[in-house]
């Protein structure tokens, strides 16, 4: 799968101006990443997915974000859905699955965004929710709420609603300085029913047996879904960084100062900029790829990640994906006025580096006190965990 995205990359660098443009993924790359079988790499296999390990999500964005960040994020963002409904009710997967396997469902992870009461037989869901990308490709979205009570004694509760198209209504938002063609519009929902069985609790996708672990007892299924969140995303902001790193590797190896005429790949502050960009990127993707390892390793074991693990895992999503950005922008300010001009990779992989480090799951301030209240023994202020 890893070489099939790799094929892309030429294309996907070609065509990165007119996504952009468009705002959206163009049909085209949508149909070159299902050809390919990417969307599908976390999917159970019993319903024609690849059902990889989880790190395959991380290795496929990294590779497509060396194309376009912006197709990378919707891939990543999509594929993730797979594996989510695999763990809720077998008859939630049946509905979307039985009707079409390889269809495409969105999301919105923004809780506050949604207010839920509980009717007879589900919920009755009211919100306006931001950031849901690739969601014009979509027959489905996954929505996160709150759950509304009339008893704050009844603490508060987080739950995700799996509807279908028809039941939202998408707002042309998406006009952004990075990110720009993951078409991350917002969706709106007004006094819509969802069944129970359409609907999962975070509390059930904390990490051990979930409602869809019946049909789907891979241990891929049973991954703590919230505290590995950022590595959902944080591939893309690993290949954008690479992929900036190459760009400047190569020109730097041609081209001459515009003012002495000196060949930039002789300059010591070059060399030492490219040393120090690669060992922040390899660092990075060591980061990702190992703890997504080993938390498939630990839950095959039937070890479901503590708290303190759990906040770990956080931490170093976003301390991984800080340090690509950094690359980036050590090599944008290293590469002078020539990175400024719209016609060349450099300023969108800038815009893009920090449109991905924008995301909540790669703010290290929240992450990292997090991390610290837990290591000195507070409760964790993350209640998705």
């Amino acid at each position: 799968m890893v070489a099939r995205a790799r094929e892309l990359i030429p294309m996907l660098r070609e065509r990165a101006p007119k996504t952009e443009e468009l705002r959206r993924l163009p049909p085209e790359t949508e149909r070159e990443l299902h050809d390919r079988g990417l969307f599908r790499i976390l999917q159970p296999r019993r319903v024609g997915g690849s059902e990889l390990d989880y790190v395959a999500l991380v290795d496929c964005a990294d590779a497509l974000g060396q194309g376009d960040a912006s197709v990378a994020w919707n891939f990543a963002n999509l594929a993730s859905h797979h594996w989510m409904l695999g763990m809720f009710a077998p008859e939630a997967q049946d509905t979307v699955w039985n009707e079409n396997p390889g269809t495409l469902i969105a999301s919105s992870f923004v809780f506050p965004a949604g207010r839920a009461r509980r009717a007879e037989g589900g919920y009755l869901l009211n919100g306006h929710w931001p950031f849901s990308s690739g969601v014009e490709s979509c027959e489905w979205n996954m929505l996160a709420s709150i759950i509304e009570t009339d008893d704050e004694a009844d603490g508060i509760e987080y739950r995700l609603f799996l509807l279908n198209r028809r039941d939202y209504r998408i707002n042309d938002t998406w006009n952004a300085t990075g990110l720009g063609g993951t078409g991350s519009n917002d969706v709106q929902v007004t006094d819509v029913f969802v069944p129970q069985h359409m609907t999962i609790a975070v509390s059930d996708l904390a990490g051990g047996p979930t409602p869809g672990s019946a049909v789907n007892p891979n241990a891929l299924y049973a991954l703590p879904v919230f505290s590995l969140f950022p590595y959902v995303l944080s591939g893309v902001g690993l290949g954008n960084a690479q992929a900036c790193l190459d760009d400047y590797v190569e020109i730097a190896r041609h081209r001459a100062s515009t003012y002495n005429r000196a060949k930039l790949g002789d300059m010591q502050t070059t060399q030492i900029k490219i040393a120090e960009a690669s060992a922040k990127i390899d660092a990075a993707r060591l980061i990702m790829r190992t703890n997504c390892i080993e938390v498939l390793a630990d839950v095959r074991h039937g070890h479901v990640p503590n708290i303190a693990a759990k906040t770990k895992l956080r931490r170093d999503g976003a301390f991984s994906v800080n340090l690509c950005t950094d690359a980036v922008s050590l090599l944008f300010t290293a590469s002078g006025a020539r990175s400024l001009f719209t016609s060349g990779a450099l300023q969108r992989q800038f815009r893009d580096a920090h449109a991905v480090n924008s995301h909540l799951a790669f703010n290290f301030d929240a992450a990292g006190t997090n991390y610290g209240r837990v290591a000195l023994g507070l409760p964790s202020e993350n209640l998705t965990l």
